[in-house]
């Protein structure tokens, strides 16, 4: 099923604090959002192509006539940072360990061989951020404490960070949780993902803004943990055996989270269950490459779907 533009949905989860959900949460189709303050607006990531983010900047305009001055990247995965152009005058703020990779990586140009072959990606321009963090830094907005926080050790990524409004319970998570679709660490860690999830149930969001799919609370990060400490245990099982990831995962289809879309991310999982119990460090860069073939091949061959 085709995803559109205009399914996307707008939801003030508390006063003057909105999550934009784009569906179906799919590759490249996330969720970002915005808090309205009383002279600008802050926006928590951006979207994976340029129309998707004119259509999210449209929806930011409708709210409120204030200018977007500054913009959060909880990571720098192209879904969510693709748009960052658009908001020209905005101050970006992310992790310091997501800038130089947020230089690197601007799909331009299609990629016939690639896994995202179809995808109309738009007239993309690089953006290069203006504040790092390493710990947390706190941006007011009409009296609210918008909490930008760095997470300590990789997880989806290298460099990951949430945006908390204590105040509401709210939590922009990022691809810290993904709602209804399998978690990817294939770029971070599994050991510094169980290390983070198992912190932000600790903080007890009251919602749960997930960088894909519908708004939650902590059950996504339960979930996120059960699923992870699974491929862990499916790794050392079939490492002892001799098993490649992608034979391991080619030999359990029916898995207890076999329900999640986008079920081809359990060999790029494995992979990096692989180099961890190989006594490779968090965040330590793997073959992602090889990841992206095999996922693949475990799609039956074809390239992934994805309606961005």
């Amino acid at each position: 099923m085709t995803t559109r533009i205009e399914d996307a949905t707008l939801h003030e989860v508390a006063p003057a604090v909105f999550a934009y959900v784009q569906p179906d949460g799919g590759w490249f189709i996330n969720n970002t959002g915005f808090i309205v303050g009383d002279e600008h607006v802050l926006v928590v990531d951006t979207t994976a192509t340029e129309a998707r983010t004119l259509a999210f900047r449209d929806t930011i305009n409708a709210t409120s006539a204030l200018p977007v001055k500054g913009l959060v990247n909880t990571h720098w995965h192209t879904d969510h940072t693709n748009g960052n152009y658009l908001f020209p005058d905005a101050t970006v703020v992310t992790h310091s360990r997501a800038r130089e990779p947020m230089l690197e990586h601007v799909p331009t140009v299609p990629d016939p061989t690639g896994p995202f072959p179809d995808v109309v990606w738009g007239d993309l321009r690089p953006t290069r951020p203006t504040v790092t963090i390493d710990g947390s830094l706190t941006w007011w907005a009409n009296g609210l404490g918008v909490e930008i926080r760095a997470m300590p050790t990789p997880a989806h990524t290298t460099g990951d960070l949430v945006v908390w409004i204590d105040e509401h319970g709210v939590l922009f998570a990022g691809d810290l949780a993904f709602n209804g679709s399998t978690p990817l660490v294939s770029a971070g860690s599994i050991s510094g993902s169980l290390e983070v999830l198992s912190t932000l149930i600790g903080w007890q969001p009251d919602v749960v803004v997930p960088g894909h799919g519908e708004l939650c609370g902590t059950e996504v990060f339960e979930v996120g943990i059960a699923y992870l400490e699974f491929v862990l245990e499916l790794a050392r099982v079939g490492r002892k055996r001799g098993l490649t990831p992608l034979a391991i995962a080619l030999a359990n289809p029916g898995h207890p989270f076999a329900h999640l879309t986008d079920g081809e991310r359990l060999v790029a999982n494995l992979h990096r269950a692989f180099a961890e119990l190989d006594g490779a460090a968090p965040g330590q860069e793997i073959d992602l490459i090889a990841t992206r073939r095999d996922m693949m091949v475990l799609n039956g061959g074809r390239p992934l779907t994805c309606h961005a």
